[in-house]
């Protein structure tokens, strides 16, 4: 990226939201289940909760940038990241500012200190020459 901005920054966290969203979910190893499967009839199913959306996994590619942007996070402090990534799960700032104990607008500008934060250390370390 040739300028880190703002907007491209907020813009690689929702990308590493999305791709962390689509990751699949963990499993605990060891334990089975020595029940058989109960086999249900069409109207027995048609009554079921929905299925849930099952997504295409992410590329390698997708998961190296959500990785780097992990990384990103170890600039700011905890608060910050709690910030940063519920925004990058689109929470409204009004949500936001409850969770952090502030106003909408007090959050927005936390907000975008952090994206500022990491946005200088990513020009920092491009002018170095350690960021791709």
């Amino acid at each position: 990226m040739a300028e880190w901005t703002l907007e491209g920054v907020a813009a690689r966290f929702a990308d590493a939201s999305r791709t962390a969203r689509r990751l699949p979910g963990g499993r605990a190893q060891g334990y089975f289940n020595v029940w058989p499967t109960i086999v249900r009839s069409p109207w027995e199913r048609l009554s079921q909760e929905e299925v849930p959306l099952r997504r295409e996994p992410p590329s390698p590619e997708d998961v190296d940038q959500m990785l780097e942007v992990m990384r990103w996070v170890q600039w700011l402090e905890v608060e910050q990241r709690h910030l940063v990534w519920m925004r990058a799960e689109h929470y409204e700032w009004d949500q936001i500012g409850r969770r952090i104990g502030c106003c909408r607008q007090t959050a927005w500008r936390r907000w975008r200190l952090a994206m500022e934060v990491v946005a200088a250390n990513l020009r920092c370390a491009e002018a170095k020459g350690h960021v791709g």
